[in-house]
């Protein structure tokens, strides 16, 4: 199963995310679950880099990514940093609703 962890402030803004786990729907290299959500993820950090200049820390591997949201002073950049990782966890809550035996979305406040 893929488990999808987001951390958020007591205000709710995105802090971190990770996703680790295998959903185990097909054989490797055709699970379009891992692949769904490989492409929401990876496809998220690099949107946050690309549209907005801030770059997450992020770490990849095999079966796992973890990533930090960037902050900026500049309200208008963390706000559309923060919007690109709310598009992408309503991706994933699709995927998951889809296909809940294998995608597991958990959200801590803190």
């Amino acid at each position: 199963m893929i488990t999808v962890t987001i951390e958020r402030s007591k205000q709710g803004r995105i802090r971190r995310f990770s996703v680790t786990g295998h959903a185990m729907y097909d054989d490797p290299g055709k699970d379009i679950v891992c692949a769904g959500v490989s492409a929401v993820t990876v496809g998220a950090v690099n949107a946050v880099e690309k549209l907005t200049g801030l770059v997450p820390k992020a770490e990849m591997r095999e079966g796992w990514l973890t990533a930090e949201a960037p902050y900026s002073e500049n309200r208008t950049l963390d706000g559309q940093a923060q919007l690109l990782l709310e598009g992408m966890i309503a991706a994933l809550e699709s995927i998951a609703d889809e296909y809940a035996k294998y995608v597991k979305i958990k959200q801590i406040f803190s």
